[in-house]
């Protein structure tokens, strides 16, 4: 968890970040010399719905203040409003792309397969999508998230942390903008099933979740690999 509220990511000459005061303000304009990007997911352990990476970069030596923002820390630590008002701070100055891998996928490679492909979808999205040189980037992913080996060679440097989203700026806000991204798209899908009330929980197993399924069985939506896990232990 980053403790200074008015904390700040600054990068250093090796690509790790640091806390210092500043702002940053990206434009869509030429890439810059080096940069680094942070990489996170959300929706690993959920009953329904995909699971969502986000990529986001800033330029080596730039600086994010959160100055009249809720506190930057990693999104299992913020309120859904602080997320919000983070998110559309980042929409403005930052850029990134986001991939999300549907539950058929998911339950024929397994999540963490989904997870990592997400990731490297992701990353090449912002790349293309941004004309980045990848060899210049030095890119950080929360622990359990792996690029794939080609991606992975073609960038300056390529780097999982455990609890990155924790310890690493760029990477927590990798985690707002997944969080975000995955909770509004559970919002409006479930509006399609709205007995699973899939706008309360997003598809975790909650007590309300397991009585919806119990009395009308899956929706498209779900991950039938897990349910089936659930009936093992016998939560459902």
């Amino acid at each position: 968890m980053v403790r200074n509220k008015h904390m700040i990511a600054r990068v250093t000459r090796r690509g790790e970040p640091r806390q210092h005061h500043g702002r940053i303000h990206l434009k869509k304009r030429a890439p810059p010399k080096r940069y680094v990007i942070g990489i996170d997911e959300v929706g690993r352990g959920p009953l329904a719905g995909p699971v969502v990476v986000a990529a986001v970069f800033i330029p080596k030596n730039k600086k994010i203040r959160n100055k009249n923002l809720p506190p930057l820390r990693d999104s299992k630590r913020l309120s859904e409003k602080q997320r919000e008002i983070w998110f559309d701070y980042l929409k403005r100055e930052t850029n990134f792309k986001t991939a999300r891998i549907t539950p058929p996928v998911i339950d024929r490679i397994n999540i963490t397969r989904a997870a990592n492909l997400a990731a490297s979808r992701a990353l090449s999205r912002l790349i293309a999508g941004y004309r980045l040189p990848a060899s210049r980037a030095n890119v950080f992913l929360d622990g359990g998230l792996f690029l794939n080996k080609k991606l992975a060679e073609s960038c300056g440097s390529a780097k999982t942390i455990i609890h990155g989203d924790k310890k690493i700026p760029i990477v927590a806000l990798a985690s707002i903008i997944a969080k975000v991204t995955r909770d509004r798209y559970m919002k409006k899908t479930g509006k399609k099933y709205p007995v699973y009330r899939f706008e309360e929980h997003k598809g975790y197993g909650t007590r309300n979740h397991y009585k919806a399924l119990r009395k009308y069985g899956t929706s498209k939506l779900h991950r039938l690999t897990f349910i089936k896990e659930y009936l093992k232990v016998g939560k459902l």
